[in-house]
């Protein structure tokens, strides 16, 4: 295999949090994200859903109607859950790669807990008053945001 065959750190790191998008039960957004370490390493991974024993059918997905009857008062977004899952004890300096742009309650627990870098596949809300409020504060608290560069490599796994 040459030099040239291996995939960067970025591409590894974003090909797993798309990968984890995959675990959601969210018909229309399907969000993952991993958390990695300064010396490269997984430290935690995450998807968009419902918490620990909320049953994905005994919720709603929808995205409009009365709040009670829409997915956004109970799904965990993909930040958060990594954030929850991770079981160590710091992710100072930690790079967290998302498939979408953090929503500003996500920013505040990515300012919170020490990662200082955002890698992110899409920003398909950038016109929103949430994710400009996300943007805010992850400038004023130093936290890098940069849109990932996608490669032209095609990867295939076979499961």
């Amino acid at each position: 295999m040459k030099r040239n065959d291996y995939i960067s750190w970025d591409e590894y790191f974003m090909g797993v949090a798309k990968l984890s998008a995959l675990r959601s039960k969210d018909p229309g957004t399907q969000v993952g994200c991993c958390i990695a370490t300064v010396d490269n390493r997984i430290a935690s991974l995450g998807y968009n859903g419902l918490p620990r024993g909320c049953g994905d059918d005994m919720f709603p997905w929808n995205r409009e109607g009365l709040p009670l009857e829409t997915k956004y008062l109970y799904v965990v977004h993909s930040e958060l859950n990594a954030i929850l899952n991770f079981v160590g004890n710091d992710l100072t300096n930690c790079k967290i790669y998302v498939t979408l742009f953090p929503c500003n309650e996500c920013a505040k627990a990515i300012i919170q807990s020490g990662i200082k870098e955002i890698v992110y596949a899409e920003d398909r809300y950038a016109d929103t008053d949430i994710v400009k409020a996300s943007k805010k504060m992850l400038d004023a608290a130093g936290v890098v945001h940069r849109k990932y560069k996608s490669s032209s490599k095609k990867l295939v796994i076979e499961v």
